[in-house]
């Protein structure tokens, strides 16, 4: 079950306490090296934080970070994206913008970011505020121009892709089947680990084609969370949507080309708007294609991929890719100790087993996860959070519940007449087996910002199976 916090009362007395929040300045600074960013928030009358990202240096950047106002623009975004981490530790009525200048249809903008991307943290920690009421923005800082540096931009030298990696079966899938070229594309990961850089690898990527940044979390707030202050899932993906695009522009890419697929739509608890994969989702994705059109304006386009898939397609590609079976991670849990592991007790770690069963159980599944997660009696509540026999869902990047119930009576339907694993025995038993007359491996997603050569890369796969 998801943990539950009630700060309702908490957060109020926090406000009062502490009702300004200040994005003060960024810095940017770059040698042979490295470009560095630093961004200063403070918490007024609490703490003042200094994040910072740091991007490696390497052939494949094209502009000078300093001195160049459309690098400041794309920086100070990010900014606002990177606050949010630290503004939810007090909730502060009022954002005070210092570092630069947003217009009211850009605070519209961010007020739904804000509001939206936070939901699971205002669902979790019991918090009842309303859009309208959260956030106060005052932006009082100058306005950045970049039409002068805009004027010089060719378009035509804009081509080819980058490619974020996670480490996950979806991020591979985009690897093997987007028309790469490892000389002439890149892969961008933020804080790499082994397991991250063997992905980009195993798909012949080189070290000059992978785009390092390290990105720093502030000290004061881990304090803060340390001292019981607001604390939550915040939208980390919004925050890759801003900081690809300023590699866009640094490396001259045509195409960011994400790997969030169509049940990132899909909300967590049943009849509300909360959902933890927010800005994964195709609702997020078109706000941004309007934000970066009108306020960031260099030529680079961000789109997913995979969005016309649902996760038990990607599971289906995946599955024949078996030269990333043995390196690919997706437990959040495991990501926090070194290697990088499956954890298999967690939610995330369920789903994935859930949604390559029909494909690769059981012994794909047990040499991957080195063990039978169907067998696993301590898994029940997940299961039923995952399968929807729950009144919650869990707070993870997993499938819908008609993908997970097709995907659990697939591989039921599969075994036949064998002995049951005890969570399909379970479901067998208590629940009705989720109708397989169609095919959901063969649905297409029209709700997409694929340009037409990849919807046809895409469809071929799908359809031609």
């Amino acid at each position: 079950m998801t943990d539950m916090i009630d700060n309702s009362k908490k957060y109020k007395e926090l406000r009062e306490q502490y009702p300004n929040f200040i994005y003060d300045s960024y810095t940017i600074d770059e040698d042979d090296e490295n470009i560095y960013i630093r961004f200063k928030f403070e918490i007024e009358g609490l703490t003042t934080f200094t994040p910072t990202l740091t991007i490696k240096k390497k052939n494949y950047i094209k502009e000078s970070a300093k001195n160049n106002n459309i690098v400041n623009n794309l920086v100070f975004n990010i900014g606002l994206v990177e606050l949010i981490s630290y503004w939810k530790s007090t909730f502060s009525k009022n954002l005070i913008i210092k570092a630069g200048h947003i217009n009211e249809d850009q605070i519209k903008w961010f007020k739904k970011l804000y509001y939206l991307g936070l939901g699971e943290l205002r669902y979790t920690n019991n918090i009842n505020i309303s859009q309208k009421e959260m956030i106060n923005i005052q932006s009082i800082g100058p306005q950045i121009d970049i039409e002068k540096e805009l004027k010089t931009i060719n378009e035509m030298d804009y081509t080819n892709f980058i490619i974020p990696i996670g480490g996950g079966k979806d991020s591979n899938v985009t690897l093997e089947m987007l028309p790469t070229d490892t000389k002439k594309d890149y892969c961008i990961i933020i804080n790499p680990k082994e397991v991250t850089l063997d992905c980009a690898k195993t798909a012949g990527f080189s070290d000059n084609n992978i785009i390092e940044i390290q990105r720093t979390i502030d000290p004061n707030l881990l304090e803060l969370v340390k001292q019981g202050y607001i604390n939550g899932h915040t939208p980390f993906s919004a925050m890759v949507s801003f900081t690809t695009y300023l590699l866009g522009y640094l490396t001259h890419r045509k195409y960011i080309c994400l790997s969030n697929e169509s049940s990132a739509n899909e909300s967590n608890v049943i009849g509300k708007n909360i959902n933890h994969q927010y800005s994964k989702s195709y609702e997020y994705e078109e706000d941004f294609k309007y934000y970066s059109t009108n306020y960031l304006k260099i030529p680079t386009f961000y789109f997913s991929f995979l969005r016309p898939l649902n996760e038990l397609q990607i599971a289906k590609l995946f599955a024949k890719q078996t030269k990333y079976h043995q390196i690919f991670k997706s437990c959040n849990v495991g990501s926090r100790k070194e290697p990088w592991h499956w954890c298999c007790s967690c939610p995330k770690c369920l789903f994935v087993y859930i949604i390559l069963s029909p494909f690769l159980y059981k012994d794909g599944l047990v040499d991957i996860f080195k063990k039978d997660l169907f067998e696993d009696k301590e898994l029940l509540e997940t299961f039923k959070g995952l399968t929807g026999h729950s009144d919650w869902k869990p707070f993870e990047c997993v499938g819908t519940f008609e993908e997970i119930n097709f995907a659990v009576s697939k591989t039921i339907q599969n075994l036949k007449e064998q002995e049951l694993p005890f969570l399909l025995k379970y479901y067998q038993e208590n629940y009705e087996l989720y109708d397989l007359s169609e095919d959901i491996t063969k649905r297409y997603n029209e709700e997409n910002n694929l340009p037409k050569e990849l919807d046809n890369i895409l469809k071929g796969a799908i359809f031609n199976d």
